[in-house]
Formats: C-alpha cells, structure tokens, sequence
C-alpha cells in the first residue's frame, strides 16, 4: 500500500513561493511501516494519476479556495481504486461535502499529526472510519515536518511553525474557530531543528507559518492581573518569556538567515518584542490592518486597531525598529465609499509599508461573516448551475460571481476596477523602486523589484476576481518570474550545521516550568 499526499491547485507555476509544511507534517505522521509516501504539490505539477494504483492511500487537504480541485482529484483517485482521505480546514467545517463531492472514503476533522497512522492502518486493514476527530492536538504533540522528502530546487522560501490557534475573534476570520483562541505553543528546541534542517538543505529564508507570533499581549496580562488569576497571569508570562528564549535561539543561527511571519497590531506597542525579533533576524510580518477608518474596524471586530493618523504612526514603529510589514487591508465592507480605496492607498504609503495586499471581504466558512451572510442568502437563494451562492466554492471559478456581499453603495464592476488601480498604483515601478531602498545593496533592490511583481502577478486572481484574460496575463508573468526569483533565495547549502545552543537562562526557566 502506497501513500500519497496531495496539495491540490488549478494553477501550476513549476516553481512556488512558500513550502506548504503539512504535507510533510503527515508526511512524518505516515511512520515506517508503511514507507515513505508520494509527495504532489500541484502549484508545482499536478498529480500523475499513473502513479495511483489500487489500494493505495491517497490524502488530499484542502481549504475553501482549493477545494473544487480537490474534490476531482478525489474523485480520480477512487476512480482508480485508492482510498480516498480528505483533510484541512475545509472538511473540518464541512465534513460530509468530500463524500458527497470528492469520492471520498473518510474525512479527518481537526489536526492530523496523531490520527493519521491510525486513519491509515484502518485503511490497510479495509475498514476505514467515516470520520476521524484529530482535535486541536498539544504543542508537545506536535510533529516535526519530514523536509528530507523535500524536492530541491522547486521554492523560494521554507515554512516551519511555532505557534497554532489565535486569542483574537476578527469576524471575516476563521482561524480562531477552527485552530482555537487558545495559542499552543511549541518548545523552541523543536522549532530549531527544523530549521537547522532546512538551512542544510540550503533554505535561507524561512516563513514562521503563525497564526499569530504575538500570542500574549499586555492586554492580556493586565487582564489576567485585574482578575486576579495568578496561575492565568504565571501562564502568559511563561508563554511571554518562551517567545523570547526562541528568538534569542533564532539570533544564533547563521548570519544569512531571515524569517517572516505575521503578528497582529498590538505588538507595536511592545518595542522590547519588536527589538528582540530585529535581533533573531525576522525581518518581516504580515500584520492585518484591514481597514483605515473606525467604522470599518468596527464592523470587522477589530477596534483594538488604531485608524487614521494614528494608525500610520503605529505601523512606522515595525519599521523603525527594524521589522518590514506586508499591510493587509480589505475592501468591500459596508462603511466603505469612493474615497475609501485612496485613502487606502495614501495610508499605506505614508506607513512606510514595504509590501501590502488589498482583498475583498469575502465570507469564509467558519466566520461570522459568513454565517451573517448565508443567513442573508437563504432569503434570496441566489444559485449558478443550481449550486447555491452560499456554496460558491463548488462553482467553476469562471462562472463564479465577482462579488458574493452585496455593497450599500458600489456594484462589482466599480469595486473591481478600484481594488485593482490600488493594487496597481502601490505596485507601479515607481512605487517599488523607491520602497527597495530598504534594502542594503543594488543586488537586494533587484531582488526586491522581482519579489513585488511577482507577489502582485500570483494576488491578481485572488480578492475580487478578474476576468480571466488578465488572470492569464498574470500566470504567464508569475511564471517567468518565479525560477529567477527563486534564484535569488536560493544559498549555498550548509550539511554541517550544529545546532545552537539553549541559554543558561532559558534552561534555568524550564526547569522551574517543570
């Protein structure tokens, strides 16, 4: 019996930007005894169906955006006579649809790093479970990514993660419900030697793939004291300092590397944070803005955001201390108008945002957007095909609406056609050139340029769609930028690297935690 694990995709770039690390989480989860399995990642090629033959395992994840793609290649494979599995955070929320769409055999809802040797020797045995419950599983659970199993040449950057679940409760956000408000966090020993690992195999650049690096915020801490809960206020400062001992770890490693990751707004205010990730080299975060007015914060469950003035000011402390930030903003909700987009664009701009991406709200299963919406449709019951709208990831994507949340004040053409002259103007040559100055030398300005154009070619069929000529102008260009972009990541590979070492001071807190 014969594993195979898919990342499925409509587009194949041959060459991709992030590794997608649970592929080769399951990929350790597999265990010897049944050998290790065939690895597809379909941003790169797609699935050679040849390779599946009967009796073999095959699992697919999924989230919303991927998961029509999915479910035909769930379908091929049982076609073939694999056992089909389906997993992610898609089945999760809806965990009937890949019988009923993919060909499914049994779907496992929750985290797969401890469930998935079972879901397989249930499989070799012949009587696979309808549905697997893999829970949300603890840090110390989690497994350590098989990156031996990695094909060379083929991305940009590596992704390990350090942290799973979200404390915050944004409505167009799903992770809270489904990886939990409760943060875990892992031992920094694990997280660097999977590092270690990908820096021999020649990875420099690493995305820390967080819910959330910020996990504890002064926030929380004085709530936790106000409340007068010692074991809750001893568990945050524990989770607090444990950032720190990793980011001290992570300072140690070669000169050469660099991290990213994504925090949310409050870790402005914490400038001893902000100082200690310049120092362990994370030399960006995505950081959701979302919107630039407090009507819009509002109407996301994000007022513990600032707006206007107030807002560029805090994003300017990420880059004076040292931290670039990719400014996520979202358009489409109901306070926008006209002079939202510039103001948008203004605000990104004056922040000293080095890369920034506009999408529109779109409401994702497990939100309480889109339980507000579907609660709207029911009403209408508006469909394609006889799919309803409230299911438009079953819809082919050319034939999908442009807009699913109707506006009070714009139609689709005009959000379309505004979202796009904002991507277009931060985007515009002389916009990049200017923000590469960041950058240390003429070599890393070049470097800059293409990784921009090729993040604005691989967001123009997301957000708002569209249409699928300038969707098809965009992968040709993705794909001639992408194998000198990547190139240009790529570092000698280092096989004798050691691990650093832990700190006295770390050591001597762990022993008092246990």
């Amino acid at each position: 019996m014969k594993v195979h694990l898919v990342n499925p995709s409509d587009t194949s770039f041959g060459t991709a930007v992030i590794t997608p690390r649970w592929l080769y989480v399951l990929a350790a989860a597999t265990g010897d005894a049944f050998g290790d399995p065939e690895i597809c990642d379909e941003t790169l090629e797609h699935l050679n169906l040849e390779r599946i033959q009967k009796g073999d395992v095959v699992g697919i994840g999924i989230h919303t955006g991927n998961a029509l793609r999915g479910y035909e290649v769930g379908r091929a494979a049982r076609a073939r006579g694999a056992w089909v599995v389906f997993g992610g955070i898609h089945p999760t929320l809806y965990s009937e649809e890949p019988f009923e769409r993919g060909g499914a055999h049994a779907v496992v809802k929750g985290d797969g790093d401890t469930i998935w040797g079972q879901v397989l020797r249930d499989c070799a045995a012949g009587f696979p479970e309808h549905i697997y419950n893999g829970g949300k599983v603890d840090a110390r659970d989690f497994k350590q990514a098989r990156w031996d199993l990695l094909p060379l040449n083929s991305y940009m950057w590596a992704s390990v993660q350090t942290v799973r679940g979200c404390a915050k409760h944004c409505s167009f956000c799903s992770v809270w419900r489904t990886d939990g408000q409760k943060p875990r966090q892992r031992g920094s020993t694990s997280v660097i030697e999977e590092i270690v690992e990908l820096r021999r195999l020649g990875f420099r650049f690493i995305a820390l793939a967080d819910d959330n690096f910020y996990p504890v915020t002064f926030t929380d801490i004085a709530l936790a004291k106000m409340q007068k809960n010692e074991t809750r206020v001893n568990q945050l400062e524990t989770m607090r300092e444990e950032r720190f001992e990793l980011m001290e770890r992570l300072s140690e490693l070669p000169n050469d590397m660099n991290f990213f990751t994504q925090i949310t707004m409050e870790a402005a205010e914490d400038t001893k944070f902000l100082d200690a990730m310049k120092k362990a080299r994370i030399k960006g975060a995505l950081v959701g803005v979302e919107a630039v007015t407090p009507e819009g914060l509002k109407a996301v469950f994000k007022d513990f955001n600032l707006s206007g003035d107030r807002l560029v000011k805090q994003l300017r402390i990420f880059s004076e201390r040292g931290v670039h930030v990719l400014g996520s903003f979202i358009f489409g909700l109901p306070s926008d108008r006209a002079h939202t987009f510039d103001a948008t664009q203004d605000l990104a701009q004056k922040a000293g945002l080095t890369f920034a991406q506009f999408v529109m709200l779109t409401p994702f299963p497990g939100t309480i957007d889109f339980e507000k919406w579907e609660k709207e449709q029911d009403l209408e019951m508006g469909a394609v095909d006889g799919i309803p709208l409230t299911r438009y990831w079953l819809i082919p994507a050319h034939k999908r609406p442009k807009m699913f949340m109707p506006h009070p004040t714009m139609g689709s053409a005009e959000m379309r056609e505004r979202t796009q002259g904002v991507w277009d103007k931060f985007y515009s040559f002389a916009s990049v050139w200017k923000r590469s100055s960041c950058t240390p030398n003429l070599r890393a300005r070049l470097a800059f340029v293409f990784v921009s154009k090729l993040y604005r070619q691989m967001y123009a069929s997301t957000g708002i769609a569209t249409d699928s000529a300038r969707r098809n102008r965009a992968s040709a260009w993705a794909r001639w930028l992408a194998v000198p972009c990547r190139k240009l990541f790529q570092a000698k590979p280092m096989p004798g690297l050691q691990m650093p070492r832990q700190t006295e001071v770390a050591e001597d807190m762990f022993r008092v935690v246990r």
